[in-house]
């Protein structure tokens, strides 16, 4: 069985002046999260956090960038729900190394372009950047451009990091990091 609910209309949440000028709800700076751990892994933490999100009302774009085989890209998102937009890069594989080819990483920097026109446009309230330390790490995408989205999105946008070895300049800007360690049990 398939439902879709429909949700309250944001104006309700929105900043709203009163008779007397004064802001009856003042706008929440959005937060840069980070979400890191010492092997490449599923966030389901992550991942169930977003679903939750967008079944509550808020705008949710998932972008996996080293994730392909789908044939999916920025021109087409796998819409889950009436919020919820999740789009993978488009490449027949998934990234694991530096080397691609030129077709490859034109897919990537098309994904990251449009990622980062889709959070300049507030498009979102709710960016989760899939693996984005991989990709920095790989050279793939720049740590520096990286850095110029989260300083200059939109004051209201929070954005999830996720991967491992993120860089230490985007772990001292982060307003929460979550590290994940497994533990064994004998």
């Amino acid at each position: 069985m398939v439902s879709q609910l429909e949700t309250p209309a944001r104006t309700a949440l929105q900043e709203t002046p009163s008779s007397d000028n004064r802001v009856l709800f003042p706008a929440v700076n959005g937060l840069v999260q980070v979400f890191t751990c010492a092997h490449r892994s599923f966030f389901t933490s992550v991942m169930a956090q977003a679903l939750r999100l967008a079944g509550q009302g808020t705008r949710v774009c998932i972008v996996q960038f080293l994730k392909g085989g789908i044939n999916q890209g920025p021109d087409r998102p796998m819409r889950l729900g009436q919020n919820l937009d999740w789009i993978r890069c488009s490449l027949p594989r998934c990234i694991h190394d530096q080397g691609l080819e030129d077709v490859e990483q034109e897919a990537l920097q098309s994904l990251w372009q449009h990622t980062q026109a889709a959070v300049e446009a507030g498009e979102y309230d709710l960016f989760v950047l899939d693996e984005l330390s991989l990709a920095i790490h790989l050279g793939l995408i720049s740590e520096a451009a990286v850095l110029d989205l989260l300083e200059n999105r939109p004051r209201h946008i929070d954005i999830i990091l996720t991967g491992p070895e993120m860089p230490p300049v985007i772990l001292a800007i982060a307003d929460q990091i979550t590290e994940i360690r497994r533990s064994h049990r004998l």
